[in-house]
């Protein structure tokens, strides 16, 4: 029989335009461990990654994709008393700040240049604050390489564009102390080093190019990032019906309008930009209607309401 979370797990994980059945195959299980890991820690400090920079849209701007992922996480965090610090890059500050502007509380921003030795000076105020974070989310960031550089899944170089931010993930002759998760649904984003490099080289384009190098702790594949994000929210939820009705108070279509909004309106973010059509500044993500992504918050609190 089916359990709630494997029940989200396949609303999150279904198709949208490309076959990614083999990469969510692979990280089948990875929703319930990480929502685990949260749920069961006694003094949770969640960080978010997200943002990301597309140069090749109108304006040049970051994707709306990752950014509703953040705003519902970090809004459901907030509410159950859990700190939460988000982290981008100088290039998605504007969009990333917008949505922080609509949630329910104080969070904090760490915003870095586009360069490897400021993501590691981060790394080390990170480790040695006060209250460190015990766990790190990242949200359609894109990975670095096989050959050192951040790609589109098009191919093209975005390094310049793109903090390594990798680097509070995995790093030569450094340890995470913090329990690491990547959401994506493309092959190029963090946390999809730990797929097998031929799925992603046989079922992405360029993906012997694009695909990521840096893994995480747990993986999550889902049709459009931001749905594994509302997965994870309604996992922890599940797995913690004393928490659960503070998680999930801003997990409704109102507030999915209103971080959509503050990121296109405030935020300039842009839908999806592909070759033959610039990324524009409208209430889509990933090309898909506001209405889809509503739909899958309701499909995840449907299966939520069967089970309390």
């Amino acid at each position: 029989m089916p359990t709630p979370i494997t029940e989200i797990e396949g609303i999150v994980g279904r198709k949208v335009r490309r076959d990614i059945s083999r990469l969510v195959a692979f990280a089948q299980g990875n929703l319930e461990r990480a929502a685990q890991s949260i749920a069961d820690h006694p003094s949770p400090h969640i960080g978010i990654v997200c943002g990301f920079f597309v140069r090749h849209a109108e304006p040049p701007s970051p994707e709306t994709d990752g950014l509703n992922g953040m705003g519902q996480l970090a809004a459901g965090f907030i509410e159950a008393g859990i700190p939460v610090t988000v982290i981008t890059d100088a290039p998605c500050a504007k969009a990333v700040w917008a949505v922080t502007g609509v949630l329910p509380g104080r969070i904090a921003l760490e915003v870095v240049s586009v360069d490897a030795d400021a993501v590691r000076s981060l790394r080390g105020r990170l480790e040695s604050a006060e209250q460190p974070l015990t766990h790190l989310i990242a949200i359609e960031r894109c990975s670095l390489g096989a050959d050192g550089r951040a790609h589109r899944e098009h191919g093209w170089d975005i390094s310049d564009d793109t903090a390594p931010l990798d680097y509070l993930f995995q790093d030569d002759g450094w340890n995470s102390p913090w329990t690491t998760i990547g959401i994506g649904d493309g092959g190029n984003e963090i946390g999809m080093g730990v797929l097998p490099r031929e799925i992603v080289e046989e079922d992405i384009p360029n993906g012997a190019l694009v695909a990521a190098r840096t893994g995480a702790d747990h993986l999550i594949v889902s049709g459009v990032a931001n749905w594994g994000a509302y997965g994870l929210l309604g996992a922890v939820a599940s797995l913690r019906p004393d928490l659960a009705p503070y998680l999930l108070k801003h997990f409704h279509a109102q507030s999915e309008h209103d971080v959509l909004i503050a990121a296109v309106t405030i935020g300039q973010a842009i839908d999806d930009s592909r070759v033959d059509r610039l990324g524009q500044l409208q209430m889509t993500i990933d090309r898909l209607p506001l209405g889809d992504h509503i739909e899958i918050i309701e499909s995840i609190m449907a299966v939520l309401s069967r089970n309390t």
